[in-house]
């Protein structure tokens, strides 16, 4: 008996063989191509080939054609032409990566509507995976076979899921005061004020410049936010006396915040550890994130008496729909409400 596994040794991707100390299996093993013995791991090796692991059962790898590999680099130059993000550019690629390497032996213009379900049903299905990452490896591959293939697979034919309706996270007023205050450097205390006081998402406060604060309209200008959209938000006298603090203690030389190095902009992994210590420092247990920052900003107006359809144009909302959700969590009008049990 043996077992076999996949390695890397000395740089190496190999195979390490494990079985009884017996001459005759030894003087077998060494009549293999490539077999070698490690002394620092004690160990007999082989070359990592498709041969070996067919061989020794092991899985082999899915390596994509050289055909698939040009189309995809296609793919990622029509999206970069057409001005997509980053970020969506990144999910597309790596989604579209996991569909072809699904399917390595066929090649591309061999897949067909049938391979859809077969990939939903036996590695989506199968993997337990969400429904978000469902649809978005639904999109790049409506998007790749209809940019770069030129032709249309029928996507209707994966029921796509609904997303579940959660309420977004709010903290009370009480909550973000003992967070905004919970750090003594002016720094880490104006970017999770200023993400509070503007709404902001994490992108938009490390995207931001000196230059786009407004002290003397009150305004800061959010450029080619979520959508390739600019917009407004008005920014109180009390947070620009906090930036002020800050801007004359820091001197940033081109984004707001920067990082320990001058002109290198503050990263979203910094900015996530500034929370998680302020949370600490609060004594704070829930699981908060930056954008619970966002949602109790939209949720505090709205108990304020802020209309519905400000509240949409601060947050940059395409859809009204999606600002209405802040009502399901607002306590306002809640609080009006007497329970029945109260009468018994």
């Amino acid at each position: 008996m043996y077992t076999a596994k996949q390695i890397t040794h000395r740089g190496q991707k190999r195979i390490a063989v494990s079985f009884e100390k017996k001459a005759e299996l030894i003087a077998r093993f060494k009549k293999l191509s490539g077999a070698k013995w490690s002394n620092t791991l004690k160990i007999w090796h082989l070359p990592d080939t498709e041969e070996y692991r067919l061989k020794f059962k092991l899985p082999l790898e899915k390596i994509m054609s050289a055909e698939a590999e040009q189309q995809i680099e296609k793919f990622v130059k029509w999206l970069r032409s057409k001005r997509y993000s980053e970020s969506t550019l990144k999910t597309y690629t790596e989604a579209i990566r996991v569909f072809l390497k699904f399917f390595f032996e066929k090649k591309l213009n061999e897949i067909v509507d049938e391979d859809i379900i077969i990939f939903n049903n036996k590695y989506i299905l199968k993997n337990k995976l969400s429904a978000s990452y469902q649809n978005q490896i639904v999109n790049a591959v409506k998007l790749f076979f209809q940019t770069v293939q030129n032709r249309k697979l029928n996507i209707e034919q994966i029921h796509r899921p609904k997303k579940p309706k959660t309420l977004p996270n709010v903290l009370s007023k009480e909550e973000i005061k003992a967070i905004l205050e919970a750090h003594a450097n002016i720094k880490h205390r104006a970017m999770l004020s200023l993400i509070y006081a503007c709404g902001l998402r994490r992108s938009e406060l490390l995207n931001l410049k000196p230059a786009d604060i407004d002290s003397k309209r009150n305004i800061l200008l959010i450029k080619q936010a979520k959508g390739k959209k600019d917009r407004i938000a008005p920014i109180s006298e009390k947070i620009i006396a906090l930036l002020r603090q800050y801007y004359n203690a820091y001197q940033p030389a081109y984004w707001l915040f920067e990082g320990q190095q001058k002109g290198k902009q503050y990263t979203a992994e910094s900015l996530q550890s500034v929370l998680k210590q302020a949370l600490q420092k609060a004594n704070i247990k829930k699981p908060v994130s930056l954008h619970w920052l966002r949602h109790s900003y939209a949720t505090h107006l709205l108990e304020s008496g802020t209309d519905l359809r400000f509240i949409q144009e601060l947050l940059g909302h395409n859809s009204s729909k999606t600002t209405e959700i802040y009502t399901h969590v607002s306590t306002k009008s809640l609080q009006n409400i007497k329970s029945p049990f109260d009468d018994l």
